[in-house]
């Protein structure tokens, strides 16, 4: 039986549901659940598991990727409950000095009053989700390195255009198990999204950087959006005369009060998650990534709010970019501090060890630990440059302009090419969404703040050591900080891409017109243009040999795993997975318990009349009257009326990613929206530890309160079936 499993091929239904598993642990494909009914009924779920692992039938088709991360429909007519932090660009790009509707918040009258999001924002519907390894690894077997990522890759675009034959979809190819397994997955994509419900940035981001990650936590981070389509019910681009979505399921928020205790499920799309990886790359996350994260990060911030401090308008420009910036900061450091106190380096290492030790008596070991041992090869061998890989990154995504001049340098490169053979992102499919992009630039931008942070960034560059610097890095942006600063300043100077329409030109030049251009910031991009390009091949070559060599060390754990009686679940991938558990409460530290519901006596003990615990006075004023009506939880206050609850915890396994996602009861019922994870649980991406693993999320009874009460909008509860009281 040992041989037998070690020479199986990763068929997942066998492997990955044979062990016991614990009920608050497991990102699980909703095609597993059905394998793991009995768990899902022990746990407290009502309804059947098979009608959970269609992702195109309901209740699966209501949960819709947004903006990167999750929401689900919560009417016919295209409504989309999505976070308040989620949302937030889509806020802050319809926000003027004049009209500042992160600070207010936003209600749209009717419909005509919605306002369109940004040009590159989605909504996202599963509407299919099929097995293709076998298409995909076909032409790469036999193969090594840059030929084998180069055979993946073109059975993936291929499996992509084939399936955006039909307008308006979206597909992508979903690696599981580190390039064992091929899912491509096809969505309809909805473009014109529009703004519906916002609450002031004083309840939906209440305790601001401060709490993030904290528990108890006090935040209404909800934001109500609407998907329209064209009048013929297909996909289309903001139009005035477009129609909402008829949405092909919706969830139904319930009306009935939660406890500690309850079956919770959650529906979403995590992002990544890393508990598979390699004892070497623990090692790695916490002794160089993590930390150098931490400092690099909380130096832009610092960098930013400096540069735009007496400039209101560049303050209010960069207002997202210093949100993510913090919340990406934050993460880090909460990460580091978990995985430290976790020991979990030590767990991985231990657990990879009696793994190898496992495998040295099993028939073909040798060749899977060959593959293991070549791939840790790879892994050194990208650790030289990691310093210049990750400064070199954040030079590119966390600049405007000067990410707009690489784009449009990188796109009429490839538009030389065939478009099966164009890089992935600069396709012809991906041009509607770097038009969006371009088009948003100077509502994200200010050239001071822009050149401050680019000269603090590169100045780390210019620090590195010779051998990890790069010709061309050093031939634009010179060797010393006297150079920068030049250099810098000739650049910004003679550059016409702040203006939009210059952009959307230089988007539609080709190769020699660009190459004639005199803008500076294109010439500029031009001369870097080589390095990144042959820096992408060199970094595919590494990719092409940890696709190849991954799955035996998958193979491995999993067959090992097996062995004791332990599930293995995919690593996240931002695809659709589903977690359950319970409302629970937590004991963290000695003589800490955390309680697992808060109230809206909590945001009156915090309030302190300054960001970020500012209470806005229409809450403080409805909190002081005491009217909760029918979203009042009598089990809690002081009084004959009960209390309003806030948020509260599960301990349903949740990333990154997960952020909206749609947190079920037992019949299936919306009774809280995902936002955040407590600051012990950060290191959930890495590593599962259910001492400490929460999820913190927005009760509907508060939502509904805000709606009834507080900031009313009667229409929108009768949309979503609920009372106006």
């Amino acid at each position: 039986m040992r041989h037998r499993l070690l020479a199986l091929s990763l068929a997942l239904p066998l492997l990955t549901l044979t062990g016991h598993t614990h009920a608050d642990e497991g990102m699980w494909m909703p095609s597993q659940l059905p394998d793991i009914a009995r768990q899902l009924k022990a746990a407290g779920f009502k309804g059947r598991p098979s009608d959970l692992a269609e992702l195109a039938k309901p209740p699966m088709n209501a949960v819709v990727k947004v903006g990167g991360a999750s929401g689900a429909f919560v009417s016919g007519d295209g409504l989309v409950l999505t976070n308040h932090h989620v949302a937030f660009g889509v806020i802050q790009y319809n926000a003027k000095p004049e009209r500042d509707l992160i600070r207010d918040g936003y209600i749209a009258a009717d419909r005509g009053a919605e306002l369109p999001a940004n040009p590159d924002y989605r909504v996202l519907v599963t509407t299919g989700f099929d097995r293709i390894t076998d298409r995909i690894l076909e032409g790469a077997r036999g193969k090594q390195g840059r030929e084998y990522y180069d055979a993946v890759d073109s059975a993936t675009k291929a499996a992509v255009a084939e399936c955006e034959r039909e307008a308006g979809y979206r597909c992508s190819v979903a690696n599981m198990y580190y390039g064992t397994d091929f899912y491509l997955v096809r969505q309809l994509e909805l473009r014109d999204v529009r703004l519906v419900y916002a609450p002031p940035n004083d309840i939906g981001n209440y305790g601001g950087e401060v709490d993030n990650f904290v528990w108890p936590r006090h935040a209404g981070d909800f934001t109500l959006l609407r998907a329209y389509v064209g009048k013929d019910g297909k996909p289309a681009d903001y139009a005035p005369d477009n129609v909402p979505y008829v949405s092909p399921a919706h969830l139904q928020v319930s009306t009935r009060n939660v406890k500690e205790g309850d079956f919770a499920m959650l529906a979403g799309y995590p992002g990544v998650t890393f508990r598979h990886r390699m004892a070497s790359e623990f090692a790695n996350q916490i002794d160089w990534q993590l930390p150098s994260r931490v400092a690099l990060y909380q130096g832009m911030i610092d960098t930013i709010e400096s540069a735009s401090a007496k400039d209101e308008a560049a303050r209010v420009s960069y207002a997202a970019q210093v949100k993510s910036l913090k919340n990406t900061l934050k993460r880090a450091q909460g990460e580091l501090d978990g995985l430290r106190r976790s020991d979990a380096a030590k767990v991985r290492r231990d657990d990879e060890t009696a793994m190898m030790t496992w495998l040295d008596k099993q028939a073909d070991a040798t060749a899977i630990k060959a593959d293991i041992a070549a791939a840790q090869v790879v892994l050194d061998r990208g650790a030289a440059t990691r310093e210049r890989d990750q400064l070199l990154g954040v030079i590119a995504s966390q600049s405007q302009l000067l990410n707009s001049a690489l784009t449009v340098q990188r796109l009429a490169h490839e538009r030389g090419k065939p478009d099966a053979q164009r890089e992935s992102g600069y396709q012809q499919r991906d041009e509607v969404l770097i038009t969006g992009k371009l088009k948003q630039v100077q509502r994200r931008y200010s050239p001071a703040v822009e050149k401050a942070l680019l000269t603090d960034l590169l100045t780390q560059y210019q620090a590195l050591p010779a051998v990890q610097h790069v010709a061309e890095f050093d031939a634009v942006f010179g060797t010393t900080p006297a150079q920068l600063k030049a250099k810098l300043d000739a650049m910004y100077a003679g550059t016409r891409l702040g203006d939009e329409a210059q952009r959307l030109s230089a988007m539609q030049a080709d190769h020699a017109a660009l190459g004639a251009s005199d803008d500076t910031l294109l010439k500029a991009a031009a001369a870097l243009m080589p390095a990144v390009l042959r820096l992408e091949d060199e970094s595919k070559v590494s990719a092409g040999e940890l696709l190849r060599l991954r799955p035996a060390y998958m193979k491995g754990l999993i067959a090992f795993r097996q062995s004791q009686g332990r599930a293995v679940y995919p690593d996240a991938n931002s695809t659709l997975r589903v977690s359950y558990g319970r409302i629970s409460a937590m004991d963290p530290r000695d003589g800490v318990h955390y309680q697992p519901l808060t109230t809206v006596q909590g945001i009156v003990e915090k309030h302190t009349g300054a960001e970020p615990f500012n209470a806005p006075r229409p809450l403080l004023d409805a909190i002081a009257k005491g009217d909760f009506g029918s979203t009042a939880e009598p089990s809690l206050g002081n009084s004959s009326k009960g209390a309003q609850t806030v948020d509260f915890l599960t301990n349903l396994d949740t990333t990154g990613g997960n952020s909206g996602s749609p947190v079920l009861d037992a019949q299936g019922k919306l009774i809280a929206l995902n936002f955040d994870s407590n600051w012990e649980a950060v290191s959930a991406s890495w590593m599962f530890d259910p001492r400490y693993k929460r999820a913190i999320h927005v009760d509907m009874r508060y939502m509904r309160w805000l709606m009834a009460k507080v900031y009313p909008a009667p229409h929108l509860l009768r949309e979503m079936n609920l009372p106006a009281e």
